[in-house]
């Protein structure tokens, strides 16, 4: 996630540009005379509307909504050992 620095001054006079980054998942750190004070950063998925995380996966090209027709068979799932998730979570964290 990116970052930027602005001043308290600078953020009043270009809050709309800065919103539009937010928005597109940057964060603004707020400083007073180089201090930082605050940060605006981005709502938390968890917290948006599954329509408007939909929404927001279409904008960034990530997500097209099928028109209704199949364009094509939906592949089987591949098959794999039981329980093969749960090991490789276990390995993951460090756990035997």
């Amino acid at each position: 996630m990116q970052t930027k620095t602005v001043g308290i001054r600078d953020a009043k006079m270009h809050l709309s540009k800065l919103i539009k980054m937010v928005r597109k998942g940057s964060e603004i750190m707020l400083t007073d005379r180089g201090q930082p004070v605050g940060k605006i950063v981005p709502i938390g998925n968890g917290e948006l509307s599954l329509s408007v995380r939909i929404k927001r996966l279409e904008d960034q090209g990530l997500l097209e909504i099928c028109s209704g027709k199949s364009q094509g068979k939906i592949p089987y799932a591949i098959p794999v050992q039981e329980d093969i998730a749960q090991i490789f979570l276990k390995e993951d964290r460090g756990h035997d």
